[in-house]
């Protein structure tokens, strides 16, 4: 379990790289042709993260932050494909801003998940 976490792990990190810099090109008006690529890494992003939440949830370790994980799995997908329809014109930066932030917190949220079951399944008080 631990090699499947350390691979999803290294994939959520290297996908949040690159859509970073993907972002900024495509912000900054440069690198509109990719658009297709950055969706296609987010996607990747998004399923490393959900087998990180699966590997949580098997590991009996943050199962809580796993369901969260997986919900906002869904989120970084559902916002990301709408993102073009939503607030069109000057304000449309806020959408982008508010894009930037969940995944963010997508890779935190996987960086957690990572973490915990690094650490394995918690011990019950006084054992």
């Amino acid at each position: 379990m631990r090699g499947a976490t350390l691979v999803a792990q290294t994939v959520v990190r290297l996908a949040g790289l690159v859509l970073i810099v993907l972002g900024i090109l495509i912000w900054t008006g440069t690198g509109d042709a990719l658009v297709p690529a950055h969706v296609l890494v987010g996607l990747l992003l998004v399923l490393a993260l959900w087998t990180l939440a699966i590997l949580a949830a098997l590991a009996q370790t943050r199962t809580g932050m796993a369901a969260l994980a997986a919900a906002w799995g869904l989120v970084v997908v559902l916002l990301g494909s709408a993102q073009q329809r939503l607030m069109p014109g000057s304000t449309h930066w806020v959408i982008q801003a508010l894009h930037l932030l969940v995944g963010l917190t997508a890779i935190a949220l996987a960086e957690l998940l990572a973490a915990g079951i690094r650490r394995g399944r918690p011990q019950p008080a006084g054992g």
